[in-house]
């Protein structure tokens, strides 16, 4: 995703978006090399500049955190691998920046990130939805700090 200049107001642009389907069937494992080789292959498609994650969280039901924090080390090291940095966001300011709302619900950040990117539809799978939030909240997080003289 980027930004883009219409005349004096600069806006969103998504490149695309999506998801990684695993079958579970696999083993976790293969299941787990399978998410870095397909981030591999986005961002040497894409050739980001930075890449901006979901900070971890903490979930009800711990056997879930600890798959979706094993997913997220995946795409920790991809990034660092590729030697990119890495923004991580807590999901409260991520909902914050872009619904403008930190306790919004999945369907509300769905529904804006369409609004914001101007998208015909609304992003599918939801998860790619929390993708995009995450892109848009680094985007606002960066312009602000470059209007504030900061470097990040």
């Amino acid at each position: 995703m980027e930004t883009c200049a219409t005349g004096r107001q600069p806006r969103l642009l998504c490149r695309a978006f999506g998801g990684i389907r695993l079958p579970k069937a696999r083993p976790l494992p293969e299941r787990l090399e399978q998410v870095f080789a397909e981030l591999m292959a986005a961002l040497e498609q894409w050739q980001p500049e930075v890449v901006a994650v979901e900070e971890v969280f903490y979930s009800v039901n711990a056997k879930s955190a600890l798959k979706l924090g094993q997913v997220r080390g995946v795409a920790l090291l991809a990034a660092a691998m590729q030697g990119l940095p890495v923004a991580e966001y807590a999901p409260l300011k991520i909902k914050s920046s872009v619904v403008g709302y930190g306790l919004a619900k999945k369907e509300q950040v769905q529904f804006m990130v369409a609004r914001l990117l101007e998208l015909e539809e609304l992003p599918e799978p939801a998860d790619a939805a929390d993708a995009l939030a995450v892109a848009i909240c680094h985007i606002h997080t960066a312009q602000t700090l470059l209007q504030q003289g900061a470097v990040r």
